[in-house]
């Protein structure tokens, strides 16, 4: 992986692959770049495909202030990069916490966007979803390795992700967790927790941001939304197309949060909106 330095002075790393067109793939909260490992392997040929591993995880180094894990600060990581690489703009697939990180960019510093793919996120985050990632965020997993994780995932996740097998369940906890001679390890800081329940207990009842999202208001935008999403849900996604009717739009069956971006639907939406934006 390639590095850069940010302006406060941390090590972000980064994987740019490909030619042509750039690509910016931000992944979810905890995720990394390796994320897109699927996507990368279809459009490298055709994109520039640029992944990015936020401040804290994966191979980037960690903040010493847990308060930097912040979408506003993340949004300013983005730009830094994208001046590191002497981009003016980019199309970015923004996975969750990624997408937040888009909006944010929309809000403040829209001319470095050439179009954003959401996956499956909105401008309102159900309180299921962020009950269940309190639950496990920081949290070291109670399997001894990451492969009795994912078998377990494949039988107790059938109801949002049916027919996911063990194999596509140790491909998607590898790349966030690694076994080690004492169990599992995490591959992000633990005080994304920190910065997790402070920012939810400041908040306090969840804040209005369709602004954010009303800031995407004449670029080309695409939103990917899992079926069976306890993050995003339909209500949300159809409020989202009537406010945007020309919005790209896939929804996919069987996934819950996230899909993994190999699923037909998704590259089908991807191939279209990428396509639309050749020059």
């Amino acid at each position: 992986m390639k590095r850069f330095t940010t302006s406060d002075g941390l090590s972000l790393a980064y994987e740019d692959e490909g030619k042509g067109q750039p690509v910016l793939c931000l992944p979810g909260l905890t995720r990394n770049s390796r994320d897109f490992d699927l996507f990368a392997e279809q459009f490298s040929r055709d994109y520039r495909i640029i992944r990015l591993d936020f401040r804290g995880r994966g191979e980037s180094a960690y903040d010493e202030n847990f308060q930097n894990y912040h979408p506003a600060v993340e949004a300013r990581d983005v730009v830094e990069l994208l001046a590191h690489l002497g981009l003016e703009k980019t199309t970015i697939i923004g996975t969750s916490r990624g997408g937040i990180v888009a909006m944010v960019l929309a809000a403040t510093a829209k001319q470095v966007l050439e179009g954003v793919v959401l996956v499956d996120i909105g401008p309102v985050i159900e309180r299921e979803g962020l009950d269940e990632i309190a639950g496990y965020l920081g949290v070291t997993p109670k399997y001894k390795t990451v492969a009795s994780a994912a078998l377990a995932a494949s039988l107790n996740r059938q109801a949002r992700f049916p027919g996911v097998g063990a194999d596509r369940w140790n491909w998607f906890f590898s790349n966030n967790w690694y076994d080690a001679e004492d169990g599992i390890r995490l591959r992000y800081d633990r005080k994304l927790r920190d910065a997790f329940l402070g920012a939810m207990e400041e908040a306090g009842e969840l804040p209005d941001t369709w602004p954010l999202f009303d800031a995407f208001e004449g670029l080309p935008l695409a939103l990917i939304h899992g079926e069976n999403s306890d993050i995003l849900s339909q209500a949300t996604a159809d409020e989202m197309r009537a406010r945007r009717p020309d919005m790209m739009y896939a929804s996919v069956p069987g996934r819950g949060h996230i899909p993994f971006l190999d699923e037909p639907e998704c590259v089908e939406l991807l191939r279209r909106f990428l396509g639309s934006l050749k020059k």
